[in-house]
């Protein structure tokens, strides 16, 4: 309840102060300070974010929402309504440039990743099936698939004879995801696979796949996602980012189960939240990046 307080005094009074005072002591607003004292990256960027969605001004507010097209007029308007002079301050411009590219990168991402979960698998696309044969080819390379549908698929972990509507949660996005993987990192995706399959620890790969997709989607869209990227993507972020994210988590969670070994595949909700809450913590520092480094595994 304290803290609640505090951050509406501090929101609503206190911080309009601290940044008049700044000011006057250093003759820079506060989007210069932070572009020129913070570290480039999340802290950085984050700080900016803050700075431009807590200001009263609309053009500054803009900034969170504007194209990349339209960066040299907004930012021009910002440098007047802020009296910037860019002749002392050489660097501002391009940081803070820097900056609206990673936010407005983040958002972009999110609306393609997005309409990629809404994308229904469609059996009578060719490309959608080609990406689902695909998948078996790089999975299960020296067995043939004996009809579309077939009970085989049980064996990537599928609950059916038909895969197409194991995708119905997550869409498009979670074959992508599950493909990505097996493209990128072949050796490993077979590995976890083999593990699934294991008589006591084992799961349904693909189904649990697919759940680490709606657990990448939730990250992004509730903003979690945001330190790892500025920390790991200089400019805007792309779909491969995404998926690189998804094969992190894909990879990671395969290790944790095996460590854990939980009694049957009835505890996987279970552990698939403290999984969860394993992640949520490991992107709160600034500075974090997870990356998927590959290991020798049994």
């Amino acid at each position: 309840m304290f803290g609640f307080i505090w951050q509406c005094f501090y929101s609503s009074c206190l911080r309009f102060w601290m940044k008049w005072l700044l000011r006057l002591v250093t003759g820079t607003c506060e989007l210069q300070r932070i572009c020129s004292q913070c570290k480039a990256g999340a802290l950085r960027t984050s700080q900016t974010e803050y700075s431009l969605k807590s200001s009263k001004s609309k053009v500054l507010r803009a900034a969170l929402s504007v194209k990349e097209a339209d960066f040299e007029d907004l930012i021009a308007l910002i440098i007047q309504e802020k009296r910037i002079k860019v002749q002392k301050d050489h660097t501002f411009k391009l940081n803070f440039q820097k900056c609206l590219l990673q936010i407005s990168g983040y958002s972009e991402l999110f609306e393609v990743v997005e309409e990629l979960r809404k994308e229904v698998y469609d059996s009578t696309k060719e490309e959608h099936e080609k990406m689902l044969l695909k998948l078996w080819e790089l999975l299960m390379p020296s067995v043939r698939l004996e009809s579309r549908i077939t009970k085989q698929w049980c064996r990537i972990g599928f609950q059916g004879d038909d895969p197409k509507t194991d995708f119905r949660g997550m869409g498009m996005l979670g074959l992508s995801n599950l493909l990505f993987f097996s493209e990128n990192y072949t050796d490993a995706a077979r590995k976890v696979l083999s593990h699934s399959n294991h008589p006591k620890l084992g799961y349904s790969y693909a189904i649990v796949g697919i759940n680490l997709t709606e657990m990448a989607y939730s990250l992004m869209s509730s903003g979690a996602l945001k330190p790892h990227f500025y920390n790991t993507v200089s400019g805007k972020p792309q779909m491969q980012h995404f998926h690189e994210f998804y094969c992190y988590l894909a990879y990671e969670f395969d290790k944790f189960w095996l460590e854990e070994e939980p009694e049957s595949i009835m505890e996987f909700n279970r552990y698939r939240e403290k999984f969860h809450d394993k992640v949520k913590g490991q992107l709160q520092p600034q500075e974090v990046t997870l990356s998927l480094t590959l290991d020798a595994q049994k």
